[in-house]
């Protein structure tokens, strides 16, 4: 999880040099559209849960980026911590996820495809996650994109008078980035059993 994590950090704060403190939010997103999907559809497979609460965490993603990407260095760190406070105090009081007295979700103990333990499930499935952030993250570096975010990280200004366009390429870093924190946090009610804002905004698992 933490692998995932860091690498989809990485994009955003390493790649194109924004600096991202909403990390928990993100990570919230995808851990409460599962718990949204848990109950609204059970049975549905996690694999896909954890598609829809990283599609989810990338559009919240390119959402604030819009909003905040023309913010710049401390200002947009703090427009994205701000971004994560008020997330977390919709989710605290949205009692359709368990809001500030939290949620519980049932794990099975096995899964139904191969029959082994669902925490051993859980785990291929974060070191698969892990597999595609890393080689998307890798992919992306030697890139003509990875290139791109590097002139933002280095000289936006000189990149924009180059030609570089430098706010979708930030959106779209904010995107990828939200997106495999979303997936990274989808699979935590099934791990945990109880979420409540608290931990679920606390990245402490």
């Amino acid at each position: 999880q933490y692998i995932v994590l860091g690498t989809a950090w990485n994009i955003l704060g390493g790649y194109t040099g924004y600096v991202n403190f909403g990390t928990a939010a993100f990570f919230a997103a995808g851990a409460y559209s599962t718990v949204v999907l848990h109950k609204t559809m059970p049975g549905m497979p996690l694999p896909i849960m954890m598609a829809i609460g990283g599609s989810f965490a990338g559009l919240l993603g390119l959402g604030t980026g819009y909003l905040t990407l023309r913010l710049r260095g401390t200002f947009f760190g703090i427009a994205t911590l701000a971004m994560s406070v008020v997330m977390q105090t919709l989710i605290t009081n949205w009692s359709f996820v368990g809001g500030s007295r939290g949620a519980y979700v049932v794990r099975p103990d096995a899964t139904d495809w191969f029959g082994i333990d669902y925490i051993e499930y859980l785990f291929l499935l974060m070191l698969a996650l892990s597999v595609i952030a890393v080689g998307v993250a890798r992919a992306i570096e030697k890139s003509r994109l990875g290139y791109g975010f590097a002139t933002i990280r280095d000289d936006e200004l000189a990149a924009e008078a180059s030609g570089v366009p430098t706010l979708k390429l930030k959106l779209l870093a904010t995107a990828l980035s939200g997106g495999f924190i979303g997936m990274a946090g989808a699979p935590l009610p099934y791990y945990v059993t109880y979420l409540d804002p608290a931990s679920g905004f606390s990245l402490s698992y």
